[in-house]
This record gives structure tokens, sequence and C-alpha cells, in this order.
């Protein structure tokens, strides 16, 4: 039964009116693809012009011209078919394998032809923090045909800009068509290099097929880094050819595992999306379960407080670990299991060390640890201790390169008493590290770590930390971050606002992005999906263009934006009754 309702778009606003035959009424999808200077755009580009009227297709009529590099030719084909598979998603009754799209009783929708060509100029097939990921957008209409002509320097913009059309396109919900903007021209950049989500799969292991669709989600964003916290102390899922003892001793189960041709399998899938897998190992903290076995191979203690009671004084969380600075067995197996993430990962253009909270009172309580401090001739103050660790850090880097085949890989680091400004230039290189802030966005860390010229990612747990806000897993009350971090927060917490209040300065040379992360103690992948989206969208927004209005602008594109990605079989959070999606701007306050 048809609806007795249509909009008409009235001030950048889908306005729901009663059909009474006097006005020119179109249906929902339509108008959120036409309304406001962006439409339906996710995330907001950095310019467009759409214009307001349609023309209906079948996803038969559509045709491929590629003008690329032959290194890029495989990419932007799977690229291609991944923009195909994400129309026949818009219809409602979409199963794996196509959608059923019957041939139309209209010859000039069966006729209509949507003729995509793309042209990229570059032969670079990887993600650096020095890619060009802009692209132009030419959509126009003639007769029969709809061209759409893009135009970017590398594939990454090139697969951006397949991302936009798709979000140019939509179905129509009594003709069981697809419509498609008539012209728009886009031109689009982002504004930060580094747009990232941390999975933390150590606490609790997800499946490929869950990070898959997670990686699905970031590409309908345009978020292009997949920051992988693969282990922690709870957990070692990596299994490692030349080091099979690790996942044996520290996966959760042997189903609870991920093998090397899964690495490898999800390093192209990413790819493909535009997305960097970055692999972090966590040390010389957050190490535990995976290296007990050093003893029975006689190689000793790889770490140290291992599940050591009660956990309160040796770490934040349990179980504890930390790795054994008076073992130089730890570094040879440390070296090893560098080697095969960077050839699993490779090629590796950034790795992640993490190196937060470190509990000196481990490695002080622990009789080896003291007397190798000793016969080294250090004292066991909390300074000799940094030292070490400083030291740790240098022979990791070392290491890791070695194990990259000599490459030098800039390192990420979390903030921690390391960082501080009294320790930071005694034990870091500027131009070997990024710090990567996860303390609150006003930390006078910040100020200092900037004004010292380090480059810098915010993950500052105030605004980006999405497993914040239920009951505590540790005692009773909320968990340690409360409350909940939600999408208008996620929105409008700005690096550059975030700088510039601090130092007066937005450093944008200096600030490569953001990333929002997702702590595992209270998830797994039953819920991942709603924990992580729509609100990562509104990371995405905001990295992508970073823009200077706040998320009240943003929030009906978001709330339609929501509804696509259910669409593409991502379980996103509610966040309003569908109400308030029908009526644009009524569920303000």
């Amino acid at each position: 039964m048809p609806s007795p309702w249509g909009y008409e778009c009235q001030g950048n606003k889908c306005v729901k009116e009663a059909k009474t035959g006097v006005k020119a009424l179109v249906t929902l999808n339509e108008c959120k693809l036409t309304c406001g200077t962006a439409g339906a755009l996710w995330p907001h580009p950095e310019n467009a012009t759409l214009a307001n009227i349609t023309v209906q297709f079948l996803p038969s009529g559509i045709t491929f011209e590629p003008t690329v590099p032959t290194p890029v030719s495989p990419l932007i084909n799977e690229a291609y078919n991944l923009f195909l598979d994400t129309l026949n998603r818009y219809h409602p009754h979409y199963q794996d394998g196509g959608a059923p799209w019957p041939e139309h009783w209209d010859p000039a929708v069966s006729g209509h032809k949507v003729h995509v060509k793309i042209t990229v100029r570059e032969a670079d097939t990887w993600l650096t923090l020095s890619t060009d990921e802009s692209y132009e957008l030419i959509v126009s209409t003639s007769a029969d045909t709809t061209t759409a002509t893009i135009t970017a320097a590398t594939f990454f913009g090139g697969r951006h800009a397949l991302e936009t059309l798709a979000q140019l396109v939509a179905f129509h919900e009594t003709r069981d068509v697809l419509i498609i903007v008539t012209d728009a021209l886009v031109n689009d950049a982002p504004a930060f290099p580094y747009r990232g989500l941390l999975l933390d799969t150590s606490r609790n292991f997800y499946s490929v097929a869950a990070i898959q669709r997670t990686l699905d989600a970031m590409a309908a964003n345009k978020l292009n880094t997949f920051h992988w916290h693969i282990t922690d102390s709870q957990s070692f899922p990596l299994n490692l050819e030349s080091l099979p003892n690790m996942a044996y001793y520290g996966a959760y189960s042997s189903d609870a595992v991920y093998h090397p041709q899964d690495i490898k399998h999800l390093v192209q899938y990413a790819r493909v999306r535009g997305i960097r897998l970055l692999p972090e190992l966590d040390g010389p903290a957050h190490v535990g379960n995976g290296w007990q076995w050093g003893q029975q191979q006689g190689l000793g203690n790889l770490v140290v407080c291992v599940n050591r009671e009660p956990w309160q004084e040796f770490c934040m969380e349990p179980p504890c670990g930390q790795l054994n600075l008076a073992n130089p067995n730890m570094y040879t197996i440390l070296g090893q299991i560098y080697q095969e993430i960077a050839r699993l990962f490779a090629p590796l253009d950034l790795f992640h060390y993490g190196g937060d909270v470190v509990n000196l009172n481990c490695w002080n309580t622990t009789e080896e640890v003291k007397s190798w401090m000793l016969a080294n001739n250090f004292s066991l103050d909390a300074e000799a201790y940094y030292t070490q660790w400083g030291t740790f850090q240098e022979k990791a880097r070392k290491l890791l390169t070695l194990g990259n085949g000599g490459g030098e890989v800039p390192g990420i680091l979390w903030t921690s008493q390391l960082t501080l400004k009294e320790r930071i230039e005694k034990h870091l290189n500027r131009s070997l590290y990024v710090i990567q802030i996860w303390t609150s966005g006003s930390d006078p860390l910040i100020t200092d770590l900037l004004n010292k010229q380090y480059r810098v990612i915010f993950s500052n747990w105030d605004a980006w930390y999405l497993d914040c806000g239920a009951g505590a897993w540790l005692g009773e009350g909320n968990n340690w971050c409360s409350p909940y971090k939600e999408w208008q927060r996620v929105y409008d917490n700005s690096p550059h606002d975030l700088a510039k209040n601090l130092t007066k300065s937005t450093h944008a040379d200096l600030i490569l992005g953001g990333e929002a992360t997702l702590w595992s103690e209270q998830t797994d992948e039953s819920t991942l999906d709603a924990k992580l989206w729509p609100r990562g969208a509104a990371l995405a927004e905001r990295l992508w263009s970073n823009p200077s209005s706040g998320w009240q602008e943003a929030e009906a594109r978001f709330i339609h934006h929501r509804q696509r990605l259910i669409q593409r079989g991502i379980q996103a959070d509610r966040i309003q009754p569908e109400w308030c999606h029908q009526n644009d701007g009524l569920c303000y306050k």
C-alpha cells in the first residue's frame, strides 16, 4: 500500500507532508539524497555541489572504464566490485549473491546507463602517512546516460570516490529501482592522514569474520587505520610459525587463534578498502600469558610477575606480567616475534610498540631483576628503572628494524611515564616516534609534546574511548572511564581545538589525526558492531572533514548514515526513534 506521506526539502531539512496532489513530493530516500549542500554524504566532503533531481536505473545498467597503472588494476577492479555489492545491498530484500532486481516495466529505467570512469595517476598501492587520498568526482546526465567521472592521484583516493558515488545512489521505495543524482561535483580530501579505530582482540577474541565486518564499516566511513591490539597479558592469540609456544600457552583455546594465512588475508582485505592494518605488540608491560614457556625450554623467565597476586600491587588490571629486563633471551624471542610480524603485515609503514602503564613495583620486587640491576651498577630508584625502560625501547626499535630487513619503521607509543617532559627527549627521538595520547584532552602533557615538536595522534579517553559507560568489571559501580561517550561528544572532539586551547596553536603539522579505541574487557563480537557504530562514523567525519560546526548540523545526515550501515550488514546501534529519521530537526532539544 502506498504511503500517504511525501517529502519536500525545506531549509536543508526533509519535511514530511501529506500527499494532496498540490505539491510534487518525493520519497524519503530521494529527499535525503538531494536535500542540503551534501545530501546524504558521510563524511561531509570538502566541497560538494549536488543537483536536486534524480534519475532511475538498475544495477544491470552500470558499466566501468578504469584508466589506471598496471599495479593498481586488480585493486581498482576489486573496489569496483565492492561498489556494485554496496548498491545491491540497498535493496530491502538483498541476499548474498545478488538482489532481486527485475527488469523494469518502464523502458526508460531499464535502458538508463550509469557509466563509471575512473582515472588514477600514480602506481602506489600501499598506504603511508604521505599518501594522497584526494579525489574529484563529477556526475553528469545526458539523455539516457549518467556518467560518473573520477580522477584521483592514487588508488586510495579513487576508492574513496567510489564510496562517495555509492552514497549518491539510493533505493526508490515505491518503484523497486535505484536512483542517482543527475549532476554532482565533489572535490574532496581528508583533513588528517591518520584516521583510526583500535580493536583489542586479547581481552576477548574476535573472529576473522567480525574483523572483516569492522573493516567494511571503516571503508564506508573513509577511516584508514585498523589499529590491532592483538596481544596483552590475558592472551596471545597470534600463531607464529617460528614460535608456536606463544599461542599454545597464550590462546584461550585452539580455535581462538589468528593463523598466518588469516593475517595475510586481512592485510589484503583491508588494503582493497583503503585501510592499513597497524599491529601493536605491547611491551614491556601488558605481557604475560603466552610467555610462560621460557624456563621449560632452557631460556629462563622471559617475563616476570605473570598472574601475580595481589594484582593491585603489580599491574593496572589482572592478570599481571612484564618483560624480564634481566634475561637476554627475552630480546632474542622479541626479535623473532618482530621478524614474523614484519613479514605478515608487510610492508610495514607504521608499528605500535604499546609502552604504557609499566609498574615499577613489579620489577623492583622481583629478585632476578633487582639482582641484575645491582650487578650492573644500577640503583633501585624509580629513575634507574625508567632509564632501563628507555634502554629496552631502544633495543626493541633496533630489533624491529632488523626484523624488517633493515628498514626503519616509524614507531607509535602510548603516553606514559616515559613520555613526560622530563624524560621523553632522553629516550625517544622525535623523528622516530609518534606519541598517541590516551589521557584526557586537557592534559598539560599535550602542550609539552607539541612544544617539543613530537608528532601526535589523539585518543583522549574523555571523548574517544568507546568502552566507557558500563558497569565495572573489577568490583562494583561504573567502569573507570565512565560516563558513556555519546556520538555528539565523539563528533565535537577536535584535535586542533584541543591543541589550540592548550598551546594557542593548532600545531597542524604535528597532529597526524586521531583514533577511537574499543578495549575489550566488556566486549566481544556479539556486541562489537553496536559498541563501534555509529559512533565510529562520528569520529570519521571529525577526522575526514574536521568541521567547524558542531554535531547539530550533522545530525540528520548521521541518523540516515546509520540506516545505510544497517543496509550494509553492520548492526549499528540505534540513536533515535524512526520518527526522528522521518522528521528532520524535530528531535533537537
